[in-house]
């Protein structure tokens, strides 16, 4: 890992367009393509072949794992943890004939929430804040904060706490 710029550090095969903004202690790995108009925080980690798009947004201390796609609507507030080939959409009904740049769907990812591997959101479903989507669950409503969430269409079966264990509760 070289240093392109003095407050954080990128690998030579990352792209970072002009005009994007990157925090303080921040890692960018391998074949990463950072494009205008984003927004990095501090003491991020992008994985390799990370792509994060135009006006995006992730707070401080966000963890993107390898072959993730962080696509133009999505807000991810600070420690949230994106797992390894997870998917955001940004368009509720896509079409390749269809232009609709400028019909894209927000989501909001709240703070300390965790999103496993391979998981999809659906665009325009807010994740809650310190909520636990499961490896491979679909997210097509929104998620509460603090929610356990598995399957496809994903449902919600528990809690989880600020520090990643199932909550048990004795009746």
């Amino acid at each position: 890992m070289s240093n392109r710029q003095k407050d954080y550090q990128a690998h030579e095969t990352a792209v970072i367009d002009e005009g994007c903004s990157i925090g303080a202690g921040t890692r960018i790995w391998h074949f990463t393509h950072i494009m205008p108009d984003c927004v990095i925080g501090e003491n991020c980690n992008l994985g390799q072949n990370v792509v994060v798009s135009p006006g995006v947004i992730l707070g401080r201390n966000v963890k993107v794992q390898n072959n993730v796609s962080i696509y133009t609507g999505v807000i991810c507030e600070d420690d949230v943890f994106l797992g390894p080939s997870m998917v955001f959409t940004n368009i509720v009904n896509p079409r390749s004939a269809v232009v609709r740049k400028d019909h894209y769907v927000r989501t909001l990812v709240g703070k300390g929430a965790t999103i496993g591997a391979n998981a999809t959101i659906v665009c325009g479903n807010d994740i809650g804040a310190w909520s636990f989507i499961g490896a491979g669950a679909v997210i097509t409503k929104a998620v509460k904060p603090y929610a356990l969430m598995v399957g496809n269409p994903a449902r919600q079966v528990g809690w989880m706490s600020e520090y990643g264990h199932r909550l048990r509760f004795s009746e």
